[in-house]
């Protein structure tokens, strides 16, 4: 029998083998540095074409959301550009909790991920051609603990402040396919809802808050261990040099709209989550976030404001959370956009499920959508 290769040496890989018998691979994923978390999984299978190969992915009762598993189907490319779906299964009472994944290859080589990878290399490729765009400055914001730079892209002559900035978590790459459509609107110098934002704000683009995690293949930690996005009341140069350097340049900037873009696990639906339960929650404050989220759902089918995160208590909020702590410094209209891993519960899509090519259409939406809060609330 021809015999199964399974590799993950490469960049965002994740995965360790157990054991191969024939066309079976039974697989384990590798934990975040420094941390419990995981759940991403990247890795490469070489069999022969033509005969059904099968992937046991085992132990995820103890993943980070073992919620994500019922429902799911793996991502799967022989060319690395197209992303479909695998048929998958999961098995709560099979080694202790077993993604068991069955793919028909129609080439000798094929790539399977959590979501559709974006790798390192195209994160440079996005940059460049950005920063190349009329009207685009370039600022390095900082050096994360392994030695790579945090990007930040900034343009536009107006007073409203706008951030947006993903993959906080680095396994929710939809977070940056969200950016790349987001960018290509914004840079497009025909596009009138980029003329029309460029003219009216400040836009400051972090494509990826966590290039270390991304490129290491984790889940939801940067090099240390470290959760991002439970780092913002009080980043340290030493944990987490990513938040630190990203709020020192918003303090320089002030913040009047904020968008971080994530992904959930386990929630088949895209929606944002606000700041409910912050000290200086004001009226206005939350009427522009509910103004948004309105725009948002009447703009696009891929939106919908029925799941989602329950709502904070008057003064409970974290805020070692970014939206909750940009919303509190800033007094601004802060929001989470969460993406789905599963596909739409109410808008499916067989073969791709929710996608890359979803992801950028969302952030050109998105941008859409802030054009027209940004005249409700000049009116």
């Amino acid at each position: 029998m021809t015999p199964m290769f399974v590799d993950a040496a490469f960049d965002s890989g994740n995965i360790e083998v157990i054991g191969i018998e024939g066309r079976t691979a039974r697989l384990t994923i590798r934990r975040d540095s420094e941390s419990e978390f995981f759940q991403w999984f990247h890795f490469r299978v070489a069999a022969k074409a033509g005969e059904e190969i099968v992937l046991k992915i085992t132990g995820l009762n103890a993943s980070a959301y073992p919620g994500g598993w019922p429902d799911y189907d793996a991502c799967v490319s022989e060319d690395r550009d197209y992303w479909a779906r695998a048929a998958s299964t999961f098995d709560k009472d099979e080694d202790n909790g077993t993604l068991t994944i069955r793919y028909l290859p129609a080439s000798d080589v094929c790539w399977f991920a959590y979501f559709a990878p974006f790798s390192t290399e195209r994160h440079h490729d996005l940059i460049a051609e950005t920063a190349a765009c009329e009207g685009v400055d370039y600022f390095r914001l900082g050096t994360t603990l392994d030695g790579q730079p945090i990007d930040c892209l900034e343009m536009g002559e107006g007073e409203t402040q706008v951030w947006l900035y993903a993959r906080q978590h680095p396994g929710e790459t939809q977070a940056e396919w969200w950016m790349e459509g987001a960018l290509d609107c914004l840079t497009d110098p025909a596009d009138p809802v980029a003329r029309t934002l460029r003219k009216a704000c400040r836009i400051h683009v972090v494509p990826n808050c966590n290039p270390d995690g991304s490129r290491r293949g984790h889940l939801r930690t940067n090099a240390v261990g470290a959760n991002l996005n439970r780092e913002w009341a009080e980043p340290t140069a030493e944990r987490a040099p990513e938040v630190l350097a990203i709020r020192n340049r918003m303090d320089a900037t002030g913040v009047d709209f904020a968008m971080d873009v994530h992904a959930d696990e386990a929630i088949p639906a895209v929606f944002i989550a606000g700041f409910d339960g912050i000290p200086s929650w004001t009226e206005a404050q939350g009427a522009g976030y509910n103004r948004y989220q309105r725009i948002l759902d009447r703009r696009t089918p891929d939106f919908q404001t029925k799941l989602g995160y329950p709502k904070a208590r008057a003064g409970s909020a974290n805020l070692a959370m970014s939206t909750n702590q940009v919303a509190q410094r800033f007094g601004a209209v802060a929001m989470t956009l969460e993406m789905p891993y599963k596909d739409l519960a109410d808008f499916p899509e067989p073969e791709q499920g929710w996608s890359p090519e979803r992801c950028r259409l969302l952030g050109r939406e998105c941008m859409a959508a802030l054009v027209e809060w940004l005249e409700g609330r000049d009116s």
